[in-house]
């Protein structure tokens, strides 16, 4: 998207078939909306553009609609109402147009414990009407070797870590080049070390051109690996855009200076225009607005203030979320 942060729909009608069919948008949907029986909304009136060549972060909390949403935009669920693009292709009247160059890895990855990574790309490769079964042993190791698992392609899956999993599972996703990945919780139960190696990998198939469009709960670690975002919150949009300027969404910058010298350090912060000055704890915190931290930096010092540390917070997509709901969701869980 090229505007700051969007909430809700889009100011004015839905998104055009010329903006569905826009080189610049991987993803858009025109108030789409999921129902099911007994009234319950699951998702509703979703306005959504997913820039091609990003890699977005579909953020909210677990039941706030995503992996419903994915479904629509895959073909697996009918909306209620509305409409979606998928790669210039309205869905799901082109499915099989827009499958073939889309992988998908949707709530976990399912492989035949005793089979190696390698047998199971190709039982999984077997399964697809458009593979060319006389190059499949050549595209399996080209996508083990894109995902770092080239030299596990002969172990048994019930020997591989969590982190090695979801990497095999990305592979089965790119055993076919695609322009679109979607990927449900890649992050999902994953040790430190785990979720590393997949946003890692997330980048790397980003850099290679295609659209990744993630979905998560965890906010910290979309706002690490995606250039673009959208939050959902009880089967509505809340907000979308570029990660940056959904951060200027929120509350500007703060300053946190550590020093013994509370007193001094806030009457050079207040002397220098600074709003929002308070102090706690050896810690002096103000509004950053339009100061430039070097040079208050350098008043602290000649005002004769010992500086033990010098800090310019800047807000998280938790703090964006915060303020536009007054709700937090799982941050670290």
């Amino acid at each position: 998207m090229n505007s700051t942060v969007e909430t809700g729909a889009p100011a004015g009608a839905s998104p055009s078939p010329e903006h569905a069919t826009s080189p610049e948008h991987a993803i858009v949907t025109a108030g789409l909306t999921k129902r099911f029986r007994g009234g319950q909304v699951a998702v509703g009136d979703l306005h959504l553009a997913v820039p091609r060549g990003s890699v977005f972060g579909f953020l909210g909390p677990n039941g706030s609609g995503k992996t419903t949403t994915i479904r629509m935009l895959l073909g697996l669920v009918a909306p209620t109402a509305g409409s979606c693009a998928v790669l210039g292709e309205a869905m799901p009247a082109g499915l099989g147009r827009v499958l073939p160059r889309v992988g998908a890895l949707v709530e976990g990855p399912a492989f035949y414990p005793y089979l190696s990574g390698e047998a199971n790309l190709r039982r999984f490769d077997a399964a697809d009407p458009g593979a060319d079964p006389r190059t499949v042993r050549r595209r399996a190791a080209e996508a083990l070797d894109r995902v770092g698992l080239a030299a596990a392609a002969g172990k048994r899956y019930r020997a591989y870590s969590l982190g090695m999993r979801q990497r095999l599972a990305i592979a089965a996703a790119l055993m076919r080049p695609r322009d679109l990945l979607v990927l449900d919780e890649p992050t999902n139960g994953l040790d430190p070390q785990g979720t590393r190696e997949v946003r890692t990998l997330i980048k790397e198939i980003a850099a290679g051109g295609t659209t990744v469009f993630v979905s998560s709960h965890l906010l910290a670690e979309v706002e690490q690996m995606c250039t673009h975002a959208a939050v959902m919150r009880a089967g509505r949009l809340v907000a979308q855009g570029p990660i940056a300027d959904l951060r200027s969404g929120a509350a500007g910058p703060r300053l946190r200076v550590d020093t013994p010298d509370v007193a001094g350090a806030a009457e050079v912060l207040a002397e220098a225009g600074l709003g929002g000055v308070g102090t706690e704890d050896g810690q002096v915190t103000a509004e950053l607005g339009d100061g430039v931290p070097e040079r208050i930096c350098a008043a602290l010092v000649h005002a004769g203030v010992a500086v033990r540390g010098f800090v310019v917070v800047r807000p998280s997509l938790e703090d964006v979320f915060m303020g536009l709901t007054g709700e937090g969701f799982d941050v670290d869980a």
